[in-house]
């Protein structure tokens, strides 16, 4: 895919919304995510933001219900993954995103534009595409999804561009701020989007000036806190797993997973969260040799594993089981019971 292309398949889905009855954005709380959402309502006018959060998702039928009743001349789904069918059937939505989608899964429901990316190379982020799609001379907000999912190095003139205009430091700043509510305890994002659907600037976030700036810095604390905890916890290796197990309400399994690789090359480094949501085992899957995560994944899915096992990005990975699939699950990644 294109800038070009999603700029058209953008357009020709926008031509199907009712320009009537003002559009809903959907979007994901992570940076990536938010900032996706922030593109989109900031360029669609009367638009309205929704972020979709924890244990919530935009295929449900509360979510469907949620829109039905706001009734929206249209609807935009960012960075919350690909499915077959639609939101609410009959309303013309566009699916903004770049994860691999669902085993299975292929084509669009009638009225569903899909605009995805997870098959173009370098992958682009769900905040780049929406960027893509409804232009700006400052992609500043593309920046910040670019760097929430693939860092400082990621090759896209946008990232470049941004960082000659803010400095890298604060659009990094604003990242770690962005990402800090969704993994606090309450998982409230919705502060960084409203930030997002106001700020002129990377800077604005941090700086202090807008009030929800507190807020984010205050789930940070919490989150390093809880971080630094989980972070003590070792590791058990079996074969070329390496389980850690923590307790906490704060979603910080991907960021152990992710700081035990580089110490643990060669395995499949993967953390578990029973604390994150009661009733689920939460967890994050990374490794060092850049192998297929997903797919290792999915070949080790236990029974009844559903639609939220194995979902994301190939090298960055993981998902929720209740306990008794976890325990399946661990069985055939060959742990002893208990």
């Amino acid at each position: 895919m294109t800038p070009a292309e999603a700029r058209a398949a953008f357009e020709a889905a926008l031509r199907r919304f009712d320009p009537a009855r003002p559009p809903l954005v959907l979007c994901h709380h992570d940076a990536d995510g938010l900032a996706a959402g922030a593109i989109l309502a900031r360029a669609l006018p009367g638009a309205a933001a929704r972020v979709i959060g924890r244990g919530e998702g935009a295929w449900t039928e509360e979510t469907a219900a949620e829109v039905r009743a706001r009734d929206p001349g249209g609807l935009l789904v960012a960075d919350l993954g690909t499915r077959a069918e639609a939101v609410l059937p009959g309303l013309p939505t566009a699916v903004l995103d770049h994860h691999v989608p669902i085993s299975g899964t292929t084509g669009a429901a009638e009225d569903v534009t899909v605009i995805a990316g997870h098959d173009t190379e370098p992958q682009p982020s769900s905040a780049l595409i929406a960027h893509w799609c409804v232009g700006g001379e400052d992609p500043w907000l593309a920046a910040i999804g670019i760097l929430g999912d693939f860092g400082d190095k990621a090759p896209f003139p946008e990232l470049a561009d941004a960082r000659k205009r803010h400095g890298i430091g604060v659009l990094k700043e604003a990242v770690a701020l962005l990402n800090a509510p969704r993994r606090a305890a309450s998982g409230d994002a919705s502060p960084a989007l409203a930030l997002l659907l106001r700020a002129a600037s990377p800077r604005e976030v941090i700086d202090g000036s807008q009030p929800e700036t507190a807020i984010l810095a205050a789930a940070r604390e919490e989150v390093r806190a809880a971080l630094d905890a989980a972070r003590r916890t070792p590791p058990k290796v079996v074969g070329e797993v390496a389980l850690i197990r923590i307790h906490t309400p704060c979603q910080v399994h991907p960021l152990v997973a992710q700081s035990w690789v580089s110490r643990l090359r060669g395995k499949v480094v993967i953390c578990a969260n029973t604390g994150y949501r009661e009733g689920w085992v939460h967890f994050a899957a990374r490794s060092s040799d850049g192998r297929d995560l997903i797919a290792f994944l999915r070949e080790r899915a236990p029974e009844n594993a559903g639609e939220n096992f194995a979902q994301g990005h190939a090298r960055a990975t993981g998902g929720m089981l209740p306990p008794e699939a976890w325990a399946d699950f661990l069985r055939r990644l060959d742990f002893p019971p208990g």
